[in-house]
């Protein structure tokens, strides 16, 4: 059975998980779409794409926050680089950190601050930003299954 018949038994049954049945949605930004992993809870938050040796490309992961305020992200025990996209409660793009390095130094790791307060933080294979050529403002759309 394809994803797609799958996940047309699974709503038509009305059963749990319809929106992403494989736990994942898409955001788009900069005219691209990105297949994204959802952080909602504070643990979910903490762990983020740690201990990964690769992200395919065109995946990423967003990190929703219960509130809008300035938030700092680091590296810790992320083994491959990222773009840190920063974006406030209406979607829009406040700050971005680019190509931040991988990091093995455990809590030495040194953190990647907002400029402006985020509520959606956005994280992406490093470069990926720059390819886009995102500036302040863009806006990110969200698919089902976040907030």
């Amino acid at each position: 059975m394809s994803k797609a018949s799958a996940l047309l038994v699974c709503c038509l049954l009305g059963l749990a998980g319809c929106a992403a049945s494989d736990g994942r949605s898409w955001v788009e930004v900069g005219g691209e779409r990105f297949q994204v992993e959802v952080a909602k809870t504070r643990e979910e938050r903490a762990r983020g794409l740690m201990f990964r040796d690769r992200m395919p490309a065109g995946d990423g992961m967003v990190f929703v926050h219960d509130s809008e305020d300035l938030q700092a992200y680091w590296m810790k025990n992320t083994k491959i680089p990222l773009d840190i996209l920063y974006f406030d409660a209406r979607r829009r793009l406040v700050s971005q950190q680019r190509n931040v390095p991988p990091c093995s130094a455990g809590d030495r790791c040194p953190p990647y601050p907002s400029e402006a307060p985020a509520k959606y933080v956005l994280e992406l294979n490093g470069g990926q930003a720059e390819k886009l050529k995102l500036e302040t403002g863009a806006e990110m759309k969200f698919g089902p299954g976040i907030e």
